[in-house]
């Protein structure tokens, strides 16, 4: 019950982890994986950045200050008024808060495009002003920016005194004086340094902003991209180590296996490191029975039997006794693989007009056995999931040290569950640009389901540059495993 109980909470966890949101771990990963897309992108914003930095036209900014103060002789002509204010210096700070508007009005401007004789209109001007009032002072700041030093400087002093002289003699009605007087304090100067661009400021910001777009254009290139790209794709889903990375190669889809056509190549050392993982599966080998390997993938045309054909050579090679079964009988392809004779097979024992000794052949080593499909039989599903189909290969555990069951898609039919669960997994093969992230999501969920696990993965049409970046290939101690069933014969 506690072993129960432990394995729920397990699955629970597993459960909770790959429905909660994408870690750290993950956002990495994703980099990694699109890291020419990310440094693009990156490349790209700092780039753009430094060019409006060091080739944008420079901006000056020249900046006059005035200062409004209330004119007490003025009380007699504007009692009514000031007395509502209580106080002069009231009345200022309530006023002068109107002031950096009025200072981009056509009032104020016109008068400026005509003494400068500024090529502009009022909007125009008005844009390339910053007029401000500081909180709780009575001074206004009028900033002006201009492609010249000294261009910016004289517009600036020219609406400092536009401001002015509007404020005390056209602001209020003919004739009465304006109770505010407004006094250049600080007059603008031509700057000796351009305030736009800010080199330092426009590269960090095009760091930071690059940094931002290069890791979201990775993490939309992954979102929108449907099919596994590399083996985290894969381990991210099934849960489950690779076995091995193979590369797409021509030899392959030859009608010799790897290992007879290029034995000292480096895709059939590939091959020799998935066997050298195989010894490692978790599946369920008594004493004295051999080791099954249920081999499937999620789609078609991902390789599934082409991987079954080079894994049964390389264990051939080992010494180990090994048996190839063709189990796709909707659409068998061991013999057309390994160029043998395929007309009769898996289908005529499971119906009962042959015998295993019958149609099992020897290929290139006398410890190496192929069992083709045979004829296409109208009732696949019946056929595989028989009695008969148990019995064939309890006997054949009995007589081997591996057995390979070659069969359908997961997409096509639930044959690999059904092996599957003689032996505690699958193998699955999957291959770059063709197995869909939500097809293999769909199949890992209905193994979880069906307690199933997949037991270790081989990742098909591989690229070399990005698996294989920095590794080395190790040579292990396969010497061949002496057997007291290597004397029985089948």
């Amino acid at each position: 019950m506690a072993e129960e109980n432990e394995k729920q909470e397990t699955e629970q966890n597993d459960s909770v982890g790959r429905s909660s949101g994408i870690t750290f771990a993950d956002l990495f990963a994703i980099i990694r994986k699109h890291i020419v897309t990310a440094v693009i992108c990156f490349v790209a914003v700092v780039a753009v950045a430094g060019g409006y930095a060091f080739l944008a036209s420079p901006q000056y900014s020249a900046t006059a200050q005035i200062i409004a103060t209330y004119n007490s002789s003025q009380d007699s002509g504007n009692a009514g008024d000031i007395n509502q204010q209580n106080t002069g210096g009231t009345y200022v700070s309530n006023q002068i808060k109107s002031y950096p508007t009025l200072a981009t009005t056509e009032t104020v401007l016109k008068p400026v495009i005509a003494k400068l004789n500024l090529d502009m209109s009022v909007k125009e001007l008005g844009s390339r002003l910053s007029v401000t009032n500081p909180s709780n002072t009575a001074f206004v700041n009028i900033t002006a920016t201009a492609g010249a030093a000294d261009q910016s400087a004289t517009i600036a002093n020219a609406v400092a005194d536009s401001l002015s002289d509007i404020v005390e003699h056209d602001l209020y009605a003919k004739g009465v004086a304006s109770p505010i007087t407004l006094t250049v304090v600080q007059r603008a100067v031509v700057p000796q340094e351009p305030s736009a661009p800010n080199k330092k400021l426009c590269i960090a910001a095009g760091l930071v902003l690059g940094l931002i777009i290069g890791i979201f254009a990775a993490l939309v290139k992954d979102l929108l991209s449907t099919k596994v790209e590399e083996t985290s794709d894969v381990r991210s889903i099934v849960h489950a180590s690779a076995l091995g990375s193979i590369p797409k190669n021509d030899v392959l889809e030859g009608t010799r296996p790897i290992i007879i056509a290029e034995p000292n190549g480096p895709i059939t050392e590939e091959y020799r490191r998935i066997r050298s993982n195989i010894k490692f599966l978790q599946v369920n080998q008594e004493e004295g029975r051999g080791q099954l390997l249920v081999i499937s993938s999620t789609s078609a045309s991902e390789g599934k039997t082409t991987t079954a054909v080079n894994t049964a050579a390389v264990l051939a090679e080992n010494g180990a006794r090994v048996l190839l079964i063709d189990a796709d009988l909707r659409h068998p392809s061991v013999a057309h693989h390994l160029g043998i004779e395929g007309n009769v097979g898996l289908a005529h024992v499971l119906s009962g007009q042959m015998t295993p000794v019958d149609v099992v052949q020897n290929y290139w080593k006398p410890n190496l056995h192929i069992l083709p499909a045979g004829k296409r039989p109208a009732n696949a599903s019946l056929l595989l999931n028989s009695d008969m189909m148990k019995m064939l290969v309890d006997q054949a555990l009995l007589q081997y040290d591996y057995v390979i069951i070659d069969t359908a898609p997961l997409t096509v039919s639930n044959d690999a569950v059904v092996f599957g669960s003689w032996t505690n997994g699958v193998i699955l093969v999957t291959a770059r640009g063709i197995c869909r992230k939500k097809s293999l999501d769909e199949i890992a969920e209905s193994l979880r389901t069906a307690k199933v696990p997949v037991l270790g993965f081989v990742f098909n049409f591989a690229n070399p540059k990005k698996e294989h970046k920095g590794a080395y290939y190790y040579y292990y101690d396969d010497s061949p495993r002496r057997s007291s069933r290597r004397g029985r014969k089948h």
